[in-house]
């Protein structure tokens, strides 16, 4: 049963109960900001399904002892952006973390699947997909929005169960805690390093243009989070390549270029210009985009058909061992990926590193 939880104190009446498990799912809205605006949290406890508003004064406050309390166990599907948002709005993030999206991928039932399909997957129920666009600051909410909201944690335990019998019989919980703590800590720590490398622009860039494109993708990043709005307001990815390939000759030149561009940022003309030729004091360490060439399509090919062997020995889907863009870093740095560390790292590098080409 659904209850609309109307106050903070109704939420630290039930907090004294002291759960050992907890279904999570958020309804946020970022289309107009760079952070997530928490308008709904779904909580799962016991038999009851928690409807927390927290527009209300304080509700926020009241949520954060159930995310940081370790003896409660946080159930959650896809979690990363529900993570930000919380971060965001509580200051803090749910720990220990079991993620259903993760657990499902490592058991073998299906790699990126959304909560939908999980669902009917372990229990044979369809769910309704008719308020995924709906607009969750408004209220009151609709009959519809609460149950489609209820949906989203009603069937999280039942989920939690199957998948975590499923790990302990193939003895990877250690790989599901591993990975879901990578997840937080990617969460804490949230600033892309190398925001260059996952434009695939770079890679028909020389090594200076990429460096000035990791300049201008760096200060966008600090504008955007300072002014609350999406990196693309401040400075589109075709703007920024532009420039990063063909840097103008002054801030002059850089003001009459951006009149060919409806969207640039005319008035921070001058900002966009010291960070273009402001070298970083970490740029000597960037990774570079790897070029097309023919050499790293084939180091590149050997080393996704040797992981993908791997995980068909593993029975794990496509895709969870290990990603396009570590793979090239891998090749291009000569240095396993951090990303990739722990059970990754020992499943994966004694296989790989024999197929890097020569240096």
């Amino acid at each position: 049963m659904a209850y609309w939880i109307k106050t903070p104190a109704e939420l630290d009446e039930r907090f004294r109960q002291r759960p050992t498990r907890i279904g999570l799912d958020t309804e946020f809205i970022r289309e107009r900001t760079y952070w997530p605006q928490l308008a709904l949290v779904q909580m799962a406890v016991g038999d009851e399904i928690l409807l927390i508003d927290p527009l209300i004064p304080g509700m926020n406050e009241a949520l954060a002892p159930w995310l940081t309390d370790t003896s409660i166990l946080k159930i959650m599907h896809s979690a990363s952006e529900d993570l930000v948002t919380f971060k965001v709005a509580c200051g803090v993030l749910p720990r220990p973390l079991f993620d259903t999206q993760i657990g499902a991928a490592l058991a073998g039932i299906g790699g990126g699947m959304g909560y939908q399909k999980l669902v009917t997957a372990v229990t044979g129920v369809t769910l309704a997909k008719g308020e995924t666009r709906s607009d969750w600051m408004r209220r009151p909410l609709s009959e519809a929005q609460l149950e489609y909201a209820a949906d989203d944690v009603e069937y999280l335990f039942q989920i939690h169960d199957t998948i975590d019998a499923r790990l302990e019989e193939l003895g990877r919980r250690q790989w599901l805690q591993d990975d879901a703590e990578r997840l937080l800590a990617s969460v804490e720590h949230d600033e892309e390093r190398w925001p260059h490398v996952a434009m695939r622009s770079a890679q028909f860039m020389d090594t200076p243009a990429q460096l000035r494109l990791l300049r201008l993708l760096r200060w966008r990043d600090v504008q955007a989070r300072a002014s609350d709005k999406p990196r693309s307001w401040v400075l589109d990815n075709e703007l920024a390549a532009v420039l990063a390939r063909t840097p103008p000759a002054d801030v002059d030149a850089l003001s009459k270029l951006m009149e060919g561009f409806p969207k640039a940022p005319r008035k921070l003309a001058a900002q966009v210009w010291q960070a273009l030729i402001t070298p970083l004091a970490d740029e000597a360490e960037a990774p570079l985009a790897l070029p097309a060439n023919d050499a790293n399509k084939q180091a590149l090919k050997r080393l996704q058909d040797a992981v993908s062997a791997r995980s068909a020995e593993l029975g794990l889907p496509d895709g969870v061992l290990a990603s396009r863009k570590h793979l090239e870093s891998y090749i291009e740095r000569r240095q396993w990926p951090t990303a990739l560390a722990g059970w990754r790292q020992a499943q994966l590098e004694p296989i790989l590193a024999p197929l890097l080409p020569p240096a």
